[in-house]
């Protein structure tokens, strides 16, 4: 990457629950001490921090990101078709999109030391997933790893309501608040133009591997081949799916009978009463379309 360029790092102090409080003056003092031009950035809150963002970053600048996979959300949509570079420093809870890279996420000395390096290196084209409700004129909503609309979206709708318990917990008890009231859902799903109708417990669309803090809801899914990967569980009992999912943290849920993967550029997906969350972050009700936006973004990476 062109030394001149200026690293805009994005910090939020919040992530992960506040546990890294100190991770993004980490990071900046290593830059600064590794001769990078550096501008830091905190807001006070998401929203003013994206459109702090927005307002600052130009062409010739590159975006760091230090936190978890809501950062990463905000990046993609900060950059996307824009040549604008990106690079990301986990630090959040589930770190999806840096496991989907291969990054140590429970070593931040390691992580670090790759960013470093990959700040140095050209950046490589990589797709994104684009959502939008049908009908939209709008420009969407890009992802880096997997939209969800079932079971997975229905824990986030929950643990966002609760007050408490505070922390990651929270969202172990919506889990098992949502098994309690575990049904199949009936979809209007199309895929590759197809229309069908489906009755699933989880459907995710995928732009890579990882999910919910290391799942491999679809393993063979790549940030580059132009594809999205469709990841369906077809109805099954409470039991079954608290036998399932552990086997879906070493991608060995792949070939069971409930389990459907298949690939698509462009998908449709509909059913009543079912919000969708693309990167842990709230989209909106159903129904959207889901497109791939091949090379959509400039990652800044090494292996």
């Amino acid at each position: 990457m062109s030394s001149s360029r200026r690293i805009v790092v994005a910090i939020n102090p919040n992530a992960a629950f506040g546990k890294h409080q100190g991770l993004g003056r980490r990071v900046v003092d290593r830059l600064v001490r590794e001769g990078f031009t550096v501008l830091e950035m905190q807001g006070h809150g998401f929203e003013a921090l994206r459109d702090s963002l927005a307002e600052t970053l130009g062409p010739s600048d590159a975006l760091l990101v230090v936190g978890g996979d809501g950062m990463v959300s905000m990046a993609v949509n900060l950059v996307a078709n824009t040549g604008i570079p990106f690079a990301v420093m986990p630090g959040g809870t589930g770190n999806d999109f840096a496991r989907q890279l291969n990054m140590p996420v429970h070593d931040l000395g390691a992580c670090l030391d790759h960013v470093v390096s990959s700040l140095r290196t050209e950046p490589t084209a990589i797709d994104l997933g684009c959502v939008k409700p049908i009908g939209s004129a709008l420009r969407g909503t890009y992802f880096a790893c997997v939209l969800s609309a079932g079971f997975d979206a229905f824990v986030n709708e929950r643990a966002n309501r609760m007050r408490r318990p505070r922390g990651r917990s929270k969202y172990t008890w919506a889990i098992f608040f949502e098994l309690i009231g575990l049904q199949a859902r009936p979809y209007e799903l199309t895929v590759g133009g197809q229309l069908r109708d489906e009755k699933a417990v989880l459907i995710s669309v995928a732009n890579s591997r990882n999910m919910g803090g290391g799942m491999f809801v679809t393993p063979d899914a790549s940030i580059t081949d132009g594809l999205l990967d469709v990841f369906i569980v077809r109805p099954v009992t409470r039991l079954r799916l608290i036998r399932l999912l552990p086997r879906v943290f070493n991608g060995e849920h792949v070939g069971e009978p409930e389990v459907h993967i298949e690939q698509a550029t462009s998908v449709t997906l509909n059913s009543p009463g079912i919000v969708a969350y693309a990167d842990g972050e709230r989209i909106g009700p159903l129904p959207v379309t889901v497109t791939v936006s091949p090379g959509a973004a400039l990652l800044l990476h090494t292996d």
